[in-house]
């Protein structure tokens, strides 16, 4: 028989099989004649071909990527998942697991492994943004296969160096992860005059959400195959493009990258507001999403019946991974098809929605109200990656995307670190975090509908 949790998998998964039917039906059922005289003109059968070519191999990649940081960090199920494992944030259950259970490390060098994780990822945010215009994005997303391969193979040896080793270049690749692939994705787009074909920034980054949303070693090992073939697919395929490629010569021969200087890029930062409230927004709202990670499932337990004897953690985690996909799908409807809204308007309704469902722990100890709240929080998820990744492209220059992506991530790593480094087991503890992020968020849509809204 079907409990409460079996029967809200099912109803999300169809409202996404729904909205994945109907926006391909649609797609299908648009005539020529519908698109703008210019746009008909522009599009031809060898610029739909290089589109549809161009967003197969970045997600394609980007796939493999995200599926070797996912096999890590995501199946929440196979671990305690307690009020007595805290840690288990982003980096993920298997870490945990692994470094507590399986080689018997104590709760203060878990806890200083992760630290070191984010603190890696803080110090390198710029550095590796620096690099990867310097160089070259491709070289940078080939770097990153290796260094996070590196972080996986730490895993087979359980001694502290070579596990503090691991989390360095963890927090490295991580760095990596989320500023070069997306800068390189972008700046080719335009590089390539993908927008001619009628493929829009936008429909790219909701296709690459749906689709990544698809002993204890073995994921690590999964990973680096993942990775391996991730490298493979870079080196053969990818072009290469650099900082401030369209203003120099396109011959790779004659190509010398002019680098701006750290101060030009803070003052870009700085002074731009649309960036600045960018940064801002990322460093709270992701860091609420991975300080939600730690405690979806205390707050759930706190709110179910003393006599359940344990949640279905998969198909809760199942369930918000199909949440997840229905924001993405909602966003690709919201925005590229009905043209409801614009992404920075979006933002702003993702942003009061994410603080209203965190308050729902606090107001109610109903364990159906809070698991559909949290359901709440992460399809703004779905929706926030998506809306914050076209207005990235729209607002940041190609020559300095990777530095500045870089930069936008220290903010939300010291976030996390200090969140670590004053956590507290307990209710109340757990409810002050919850308002404090509730409250951040709200700030935070006022802000962005104040300088970005449009």
């Amino acid at each position: 028989m079907l409990n409460s949790y079996d029967l809200a998998f099912l109803v999300l998964i169809s409202a996404c099989g729904l909205l994945t039917w109907q926006q391909y039906h649609k797609k299908n059922e648009t005539s020529p004649d519908e698109m703008p005289l210019k746009q008909q003109n522009a599009v031809t059968p060898r610029a739909k071909a290089e589109a549809s070519q161009f967003t197969r191999l970045f997600l394609a990649v980007y796939s493999l990527v995200m599926a070797s940081d996912w096999l890590q960090a995501r199946d929440a199920s196979l671990e305690k998942a307690s009020i007595s494992a805290p840690l288990t944030c982003y980096s993920g259950p298997y870490v945990y697991s692994l470094y507590k259970d399986q080689f018997g490390l104590q709760e203060r060098i878990v806890g200083l492994l992760f630290v070191t994780g984010f603190l890696s990822g803080a110090i390198s945010g710029y550095f590796v943004g620096q690099f990867a215009d310097k160089h070259g994005r491709r070289t940078a997303c080939l770097i990153f296969c290796v260094t996070y391969s590196v972080s996986c193979f730490s895993t087979l040896v359980p001694s502290l160096p070579v596990l503090f080793f691991g989390r360095v270049f963890g927090g490295l690749s991580t760095s990596v992860m989320y500023s070069t692939f997306e800068s390189w994705m972008v700046t080719e787009f335009h590089k390539r005059r993908i927008d001619q074909a009628g493929t829009s920034l936008s429909s790219v980054f909701s296709e690459w959400l749906v689709e990544v949303t698809h002993t204890k070693r073995a994921p690590f090992m999964a990973s680096a195959g993942l990775l391996t073939i991730a490298f493979w697919v870079i080196w053969a395929y990818w072009s290469e493009n650099y900082g401030d490629s369209h203003d120099v010569d396109p011959n790779p021969a004659n190509l010398t990258p002019q680098v701006p200087p750290a101060q030009s890029i803070l003052k870009t930062i700085i002074n731009d507001r649309r960036i600045l409230t960018l940064g801002l927004a990322s460093c709270f709202f992701e860091g609420s999403m991975y300080l939600f990670v730690f405690f979806w499932t205390p707050a759930l337990k706190a709110a179910s019946n003393p006599s359940t004897l344990s949640l279905p953690l998969g198909m809760i985690f199942a369930s918000f991974m199909a949440s997840v996909m229905l924001g993405s799908l909602l966003f690709n409807l919201l925005i590229s098809k009905y043209q409801l809204l614009s992404p920075s308007r979006l933002l702003t309704i993702i942003f009061a929605m994410a603080s209203s469902s965190l308050l729902t722990p606090l107001l109610s100890k109903n364990e159906s109200l809070t698991f559909w709240s949290f359901c709440v929080f992460e399809l703004c998820v779905g929706m926030y990656w998506p809306s914050v990744g076209y207005l990235k492209g729209r607002f940041v220059e190609d020559g300095v995307r990777a530095r500045v992506y870089g930069i936008l991530r220290i903010p939300l790593n010291v976030f996390v670190v200090v969140a670590l480094g004053v956590m507290r087991e307990g209710e109340a503890y757990r409810n002050a975090v919850f308002l404090v992020c509730s409250g951040l968020l709200v700030v935070t849509s006022g802000i962005f509908y104040w300088i970005v809204g449009e």
